[in-house]
């Protein structure tokens, strides 16, 4: 038992490594790399602290190389979800007892193993799993990572110091943040192994139990989690993994249909999310409790630049923005207003930016894009090319070209828009693809109605103008269009313990992943009064006798 209340320091960000030539962590991460290339591994199911195998094998390919097998992967399916769910049920009373600090302190470890001895590893599986560059791998994998573990912590500390601001001396009022009742069902995606791991962690670290499932395309770096989850010393039950061979409604069914489900925790498209808010629905009446509901989704984010902006900032953000992983972040500058004044020069600057883009495999440190995650994100994306190809009211004014002939390559690609609400200008297309619609420049009002209007998301949004009246215009219009809202910088890249992750609409419940908003949902509060001096008499001193 615990007689303290620890304080955690405010954490630093976890410096960001250059990899440049020379470098040691550049020498280290090719070797790891390297081993990785050289052994491919074989990836059970996590269940109750013991790996489990149940037979059903996939095949893990490099999205950059099909030739490339990183894994092969045994998948589960309700049988493998129920066994996962009473594992974490068991666990739960142990875990949630537990005083808070020493659960900090096994994500304090979790922190300072992956800040050491598993930087590489994580990064090299990165790296080749979701064919990400190093640089996209270390902010990632490695720093993200780290940075949600340890402002986590922080942040619970303050949540759990919290206390009701008064107490009148006959008594005393407390608070206490209880762990949900039952088990959060975690769903986490390909493109960022920090949230793959975020999932399942800011439950637990709070208390509670999780059945996560991984994207099967992220299986590579999962396996390295579950593996550091264990170094660290997570209790067996508290974090269970399992995965799917391709249909995820068996492990998704029995989650959502289980009488003790308390949370979801999701990260995917917006479609997958509404599916699975209709389920929860459709099954209110089996749960114990309501569960709680937190998913971050799809976006359409934009960049909305105003006739006094720098030019080569706007440049280098919708170059950066767009094209960093492949567009393949829920944050990536999709849809772009460019005045007629400035259109020239954008356009020259993007053409000599992608003519100067190295594109291939990320064991090539000198390739800026690499390939996107498998075929199904290639025809998605290539299908969207060809139908601004083929349509009057659009051109692919540069890139366009795909090849799946070694792996899933699609040219960073830049669409000009004739009409403001082009389908690549609405929809999310989650690759490469950047459409900019030119405006007039004295309908700069009027661009912002379109800003606000065209897409159902409001995931992030950056406007660029060196006026400072038109970013309060641009700030006021578009108050409900972006969670994340950017000032001449790029709309991607926000930084834990800076600026915490979300957005509403189309995009998610706005829950700020990296922040107290977050942690805040998973725990169900408890007030508690005591009097020590408690009246015995019920009369109420005014009906006293004169």
């Amino acid at each position: 038992m615990s007689n303290s209340i620890p304080r955690l320091p405010l954490p630093p960000n976890e410096p960001v490594l250059s990899y440049a030539p020379g470098s040691p962590e550049r020498a280290a991460l090719k070797e790891t790399l390297a081993e990785m290339v050289a052994n491919p591994v074989e990836i059970p199911l996590w269940i109750n602290g013991e790996e489990v195998r149940t037979g059903n094998v996939v095949e893990v390919t490099a999205p950059h190389d099909h030739s490339l097998v990183l894994a092969k992967v045994h998948t589960g399916g309700a049988k493998e979800t129920q066994a996962a769910i009473e594992a974490a049920l068991a666990a739960r009373a142990e875990w949630a007892a537990l005083p808070w600090q020493e659960r900090a302190a096994v994500f304090r470890r979790c922190s300072e193993l992956l800040a050491g001895p598993w930087r590489q590893r994580l990064n090299a599986s990165t790296m080749l799993g979701q064919s990400k560059n190093a640089f996209q791998a270390e902010i990632d994998a490695a720093c993200e990572l780290i940075d949600f573990w340890r402002f986590n912590c922080y942040y619970a500390e303050q949540l759990y110091r919290d206390q009701p601001p008064r107490s009148p001396n006959s008594m005393w009022n407390r608070s206490e943040l209880r762990a949900l009742e039952g088990f959060v069902f975690c769903v986490s995606p390909f493109n960022f192994t920090s949230i793959a791991a975020n999932l399942p962690t800011a439950p637990a670290l709070m208390g509670n139990v999780c059945v996560w499932k991984p994207s099967l395309t992220q299986m590579r770096s999962a396996y390295e989690l579950v593996q550091l989850f264990e170094a660290a010393g997570i209790p067996k039950g508290v974090i269970n993994m399992v995965v799917d061979g391709g249909d995820p409604r068996p492990i998704g069914d029995t989650a959502l249909a289980h009488p003790q489900l308390a949370a979801l925790h999701f990260t995917g498209s917006t479609a997958t999310f509404q599916h699975l808010n209709r389920e929860i629905g459709g099954n209110i009446e089996r749960y114990k409790s309501y569960p709680r509901i937190v998913g971050e989704t799809g976006g359409k984010d934009f960049v909305v630049v105003h006739p006094s902006a720098d030019v080569p900032a706007v440049i280098t953000a919708l170059t950066r923005g767009a094209f960093e992983y492949q567009g393949q972040k829920c944050s990536a500058a999709s849809r772009a207003y460019v005045p007629e004044s400035m259109w020239a020069e954008v356009k020259a600057g993007l053409e000599r930016d992608l003519s100067s883009i190295r594109m291939g495999s990320p064991l090539d440190f000198r390739n800026f894009v690499n390939a996107v995650i498998d075929e199904r994100a290639f025809s998605k994306i290539e299908g969207y090319i060809q139908q601004a190809k083929d349509s009057a009211d659009a051109e692919v004014i540069l890139g366009g070209e795909c090849d799946r002939s070694t792996g899933w390559f699609i040219q960073p690609t830049v669409i000009q828009a004739k009409t403001p609400d082009f389908l690549t200008m609405r929809e999310e297309i989650f690759g490469p693809v950047l459409t900019i619609y030119v405006y007039p420049d004295a309908e700069w009002e009027q661009t912002l109605k379109l800003v606000d209007q065209t897409s159902p998301y409001a995931l992030t949004g950056a406007v660029f103008s060196t006026c400072r009246y038109a970013v309060e215009e641009a700030s006021r219009a578009l108050v409900n269009a972006a969670g994340n809202f950017y000032v001449n910088d790029k709309p991607t890249g926000a930084v834990v313990g800076q600026q915490p992750f979300g957005g509403a609409r189309a995009s998610g419940t706005n829950d700020k992943a990296g922040s107290w908003l977050n942690l805040i949902r998973w725990v169900s509060p408890r007030s508690i009064k005591e009097t020590f001096a408690p009246p015995t008499d019920y009369r109420y001193p005014f009906l006293a006798a004169e």
